[in-house]
């Protein structure tokens, strides 16, 4: 549903007032649009320690615009403050940070470009993940990027983003996948995260459709969020299959016919669940995408047993036993991979939700748990945990609630559907692989959480 208070405030009247009283401003965020052909369409800022020497190597198919800006610049083409372009892109290395003296470059480096950056720019922070360095001091430095990092993020205005990606020994060849996706408008909801990349030895042999020859399976596919999750995986590439309860049949025979995909009609909490749905999926599954959930909300006072056990059997239990049941029969093939969709309620909790809280942390311990044992099969699995996304769901939310969700957030406004697709379609590339047991969130920097 349309977001009347951005709307507002980016008209003429709306704008002059919004500033004269001091309110917040929020802009509309620049999204993928079909036909873009590069993921930064302006200035590339590169600077800092050795690893955006490897970024440097493929700068070029990001942007054509490349420039450097530090005491020790990496390309021709330097930035100087004041009278070079304005940013789109920034991909600052900091791991060559060791010690708290050298913390200082990052205020050398970031505070010139603080006035100088476009609308919805994108911003990487690069670094070596704290608990793989023996130096304690080196360690401290490092971890205090996350401090930096996610302080800086909420610092950033006009739709601008940061993120920070430990970068681990070995997986500095992942660092193409992940710079297009944080440094493009797929990752427009997306802000303040701590994300770490290690080695993976599958790679993406074509951008343009970076899911080709992937069969995908989405649960919960037949309108909302899950939708747009079809939809963008068919848009890169993949088969899809798309499942959902009888209920929903007309609406996802009629997507799957639009993606030329297949549907499936199944309670995916059904004695017999497991076994039907293998028996559809005769050629396997490369993608598994758990979207399907409910919510039966009710302060724990007042919680019934049916709603309790409701949440947790669709949302908790029934992705276990599906994903299990792939694993074990084989339909999920090597190198496959699994995305399943929590919440920020799982993270920072949520007052009248125990029980969807529960089933969207216990989600994420899911992924925590199975990723170090599908390594061996080259298999990942991952959280997207989403925030405040404009959905059917949240248009029902009484209004002032609605509004507070909305602004709670560095980007001051609700995420889109296809904001979460857009993150799922990503973690489930070849290259991904990099990225295993994690949760990423879709919240525009929520302040709920960390």
């Amino acid at each position: 549903m349309s977001d009347r208070y951005i709307d507002f405030a980016n008209s003429f009247l709306g704008q002059r007032l919004v500033s004269a009283v001091g309110l917040a401003s929020p802009v509309r965020l620049e999204r993928w649009q079909a036909g873009r052909l590069r993921p930064v369409e302006g200035p590339l800022l590169l600077g800092g320690g050795p690893l955006v020497g490897q970024v440097n190597h493929f700068a070029s198919k990001l942007t054509d615009a490349v420039f450097s800006y530090g005491p020790e610049p990496l390309v021709a083409t330097l930035w100087i403050p004041g009278q070079g372009p304005t940013l789109k892109a920034v991909v600052f290395d900091a791991s060559h940070l060791l010690h708290t003296d050298q913390l200082k470059q990052l205020r050398e480096f970031f505070q010139p470009l603080l006035r100088n950056l476009q609308h919805s720019a994108h911003l990487v922070i690069l670094g070596r993940a704290p608990e793989t360095l023996s130096d304690p001091f080196a360690a401290s430095a490092q971890r205090a990027l996350e401090g930096f990092s996610r302080s800086l993020a909420k610092e950033l205005r006009n739709g601008s983003t940061l993120q920070l990606l430990y970068v681990a020994e070995g997986a500095e060849d992942q660092l193409e996948g992940a710079l297009r996706f944080f440094l493009s408008p797929k990752s427009a909801f997306i802000s303040g995260q701590v994300l770490r990349l290690t080695p993976c030895a599958t790679h993406v042999t074509d951008w343009t459709r970076p899911l080709a020859g992937r069969k995908a399976l989405v649960t919960g596919a037949a309108r909302g969020i899950g939708a747009a999750i079809a939809e963008t995986l068919a848009r890169d590439g993949a088969e899809v299959t798309l499942l959902d309860v009888p209920q929903t049949k007309n609406d996802l025979e009629a997507l799957a016919a639009r993606l030329g995909g297949r549907s499936i009609t199944l309670d995916i909490c059904a004695q017999d669940a497991a076994p039907q749905l293998i028996e559809q999926l005769p050629d396997g599954v490369d993608i598994v995408v758990h979207n399907a959930g409910i919510t039966r909300d009710k302060t724990l006072a007042n919680m019934t047993p049916e709603f309790w056990d409701a949440v947790l059997a669709v949302n908790l239990n029934a992705p276990q036993v599906l994903t299990k049941a792939l694993l074990d029969s084989g339909t999920l093939h090597d190198d496959g991979r699994v995305i399943v969709l929590a919440s920020i309620s799982g993270i920072a909790g949520n007052r009248g939700q125990t029980n969807y809280a529960a089933s969207k942390a216990g989600l994420i311990g899911l992924a925590q748990a199975w990723a170090p044992l599908l390594s061996e099969r080259g298999i990942n699995i991952n959280a997207v945990a989403p925030g405040f996304i404009e959905t059917q769901m949240t248009a029902h939310i009484p209004f002032v609630l609605r509004e507070a969700g909305r602004r709670m957030s560095s980007l001051g406004q609700g995420g889109l559907a296809q904001d979460v697709a857009e993150a799922v379609a990503w973690l489930s590339q070849p290259g991904s692989g990099a990225i295993s047991g994690q949760a990423l969130r879709v919240c525009g920097q929520s302040l709920l959480g960390a």
